[in-house]
């Protein structure tokens, strides 16, 4: 290869994760080591698109060599989707060519993963395209025991920020309902709930195949509590990923006060306050049981997208980074950088896309593995083979106010998408 004729241009899309810093600091480094020219290309595809070609830079060995102690992207983040429009694919494939941009590594997410797919079939080979895969959602279709890079420290700063919350719920005697990031999976809910030993963690995966409802979310919530209540404690912490929101109806949402609504007075969905509305409808049901209790409505997610990343995050990106400039300059195109078992392994861009969907796919929780229940039975919430325990179901009771069999009758049904027990 000609290296002299060579320019590697790096951008980063989707949303901030620990360790971009890291990849950057790498690729950039084995370029430059190959007498490669490197441009940083800021705010993702965004400029490209508009034929902007001022807010690059170059990026030099000594710009870079210490940036992988910090959070954050030094060349800035969007979530600019040049997907929308064949003209923008088009408008950033020409501000490439006028940049001499011939290779490019793209940091991000399943949408950037999916404009790069896209950007590398429109340019027909005049352009060498390598994906890096970012996320804290850890929901990129890679094996299941390899993660995203930053979930790994975005999971360690949650646990440090549930485990201060889990000492003011007990110190205090209240609940907290913590909302954790992940529209699409519940990997990073679980992650931080297993890990900080929450008192329960509710993911979207437990209703596959099913319709979640408020009231059922509601009931999961307050047999919690109820159920802790039994045991004489008035505190517990919630983790429910973000991303339960956006399976319930906004039908049913339409009558509640205080949800974001659209300028034709519907309900935005993706801009419901999770916590906010099931702490106010969890505290409704509780009053109808005749228990006072306070709870509070917690987000967790921007503090850990742009927090500086743990070694592991740290050696794993910038192993990722080498992967990505190294794959480039040997001829390599058209794949997703992952490394398995220690070894470096090209995702080719043909087997990333879902045949139904026509987008790149996305790796669920498994509810069915022992890690999904191990966890499920650290929580503390109403289970199928309580209401076989008449002590354990006449506790609960008790703590309700209810007599067993209306118990029964009000709770029972939460079970349903129970998973079967664990069998070693």
């Amino acid at each position: 290869m000609q290296h002299g004729r060579t320019k590697l241009g790096i951008l980063v899309g989707g949303g901030p994760a620990p360790g971009i810093n890291s990849v950057i600091g790498a690729a950039t480094i084995r370029a430059a080591l190959e007498g490669v020219d490197v441009l940083g290309i800021r705010d993702g595809f965004e400029h490209l698109m508009e034929g902007d070609l001022d807010h690059v830079r170059p990026l030099s060995i000594d710009d870079v060599s210490r940036i992988h102690f910090r959070g954050g992207s030094c060349l800035g983040i969007s979530r600019a989707n040049p997907t929308k429009d064949p003209t923008l694919l088009d408008a950033v494939a020409g501000s490439l060519e006028r940049l001499g941009i011939t290779q490019l590594i793209t940091i991000g997410g399943d949408d950037t993963a999916f404009s790069s797919m896209r950007l590398e079939e429109r340019v027909r080979g005049r352009l060498q395209v390598v994906h890096v895969p970012k996320t804290i959602d850890n929901d990129l279709d890679l094996p299941p025991y390899i993660d995203t890079f930053g979930f790994q420290t975005a999971r360690h700063r949650g646990v440090e920020l549930v485990q201060s919350l889990m000492v003011d719920a007990e110190t205090t005697s209240r609940w907290y309902f913590v909302v954790a990031m992940g529209r699409k999976a519940g990997h990073l809910a679980l992650g931080i709930g297993k890990g900080a030993g929450a008192t329960i963690t509710v993911i979207p995966e437990e209703f596959e195949g099913t319709r979640l409802t408020l009231r059922t979310l509601v009931d999961i919530l307050t047999g919690a509590i109820v159920k802790r209540l039994s045991r004489e404690r008035r505190d517990g912490v919630a983790v429910l990923a973000e991303g339960l929101g956006l399976l319930l109806d906004s039908h049913e949402l339409a009558d509640l006060e205080h949800v974001e609504r659209d300028e034709h007075g519907h309900v935005r969905l993706a801009e419901v306050d999770l916590g906010d509305v099931l702490k106010r409808e969890v505290q409704k049901r509780l009053k109808s049981l005749g228990i006072k209790l306070t709870i509070v409505a917690h987000n967790i997610g921007y503090e850990l997208r742009c927090t500086d990343p743990i070694p592991y995050d740290m050696e794993y990106c910038r192993d990722l980074g080498y992967c990505a400039a190294k794959f480039l300059l040997g001829g390599g195109n058209a794949a997703m950088v992952s490394m398995q078992g220690g070894r470096f392994v090209a995702v080719p861009f043909t087997t990333m896309l879902d045949a139904e969907t026509g987008r790149t796919r996305i790796r669920t929780v498994d509810i069915a593995s022992p890690r999904y229940a191990i966890a499920r039975r650290f929580m503390i919430r109403v289970r199928r083979d309580d209401f076989d325990d008449l002590v354990i179901l006449g506790a609960m009771a008790a703590a309700a106010g209810l007599s067993v069999d209306e118990f029964r009758r009000q709770f029972e049904y939460v079970v349903a998408t129970e998973p079967p027990p664990l069998q070693l």
